[in-house]
């Protein structure tokens, strides 16, 4: 299978991050927003494009923070992504007006089941991925770019 890149919009406002919400089988887990490139598609288009899919929500695409490579067979999901060799990019961005609550995605991932703003304080306690941006989100001092095979 080849590489796949994905873009990821990091939304933050409040002291909180925006997050969907997935859940698969009993398991609850949250994801920043974003998803496939496609062809064609510059990685500032996909990160727009998935917004709106996933959020219901137009945004600016700002700096670029972390380049992440999730390689499935390294990792605790490897019974079910152990082909998944994935490169994500996540962005700095803002939503292009108030969050609105009523806006519903248009076309969420298929374990998705709401949006959340949830507390940078909270992340810790919280099952998201990739989980080591926790700490990186709560301190954004010399944090690193390329942030490896993490999961």
């Amino acid at each position: 299978m080849p590489v796949r890149n994905s873009a990821k919009a990091i939304i933050m406002k409040d002291g909180c991050v925006l997050l969907t919400k997935n859940q698969h089988e009993q398991e609850i887990f949250y994801l920043f927003p974003g998803g496939g490139q496609e062809h064609g598609e510059t990685l500032e288009e996909a990160v727009k494009r998935e917004c709106i899919e996933e959020i219901g929500q137009e945004i600016v695409v700002g700096d670029l923070l972390h380049v992440r490579e999730y390689i499935g067979k390294n990792h605790e999901h490897a019974f079910f992504d152990q082909n998944v060799h994935q490169v994500e990019f996540f962005f700095a961005c803002e939503l292009v007006g108030p969050w609105k609550m009523e806006e519903q995605p248009t076309r969420p991932d298929d374990y998705q089941v709401g949006v959340e703003w949830i507390p940078l304080n909270e992340l810790d306690h919280t099952p998201f991925y990739p989980n080591k941006l926790s700490s990186i989100l709560s301190n954004s001092k010399n944090s690193p770019i390329y942030l490896g095979d993490i999961n």
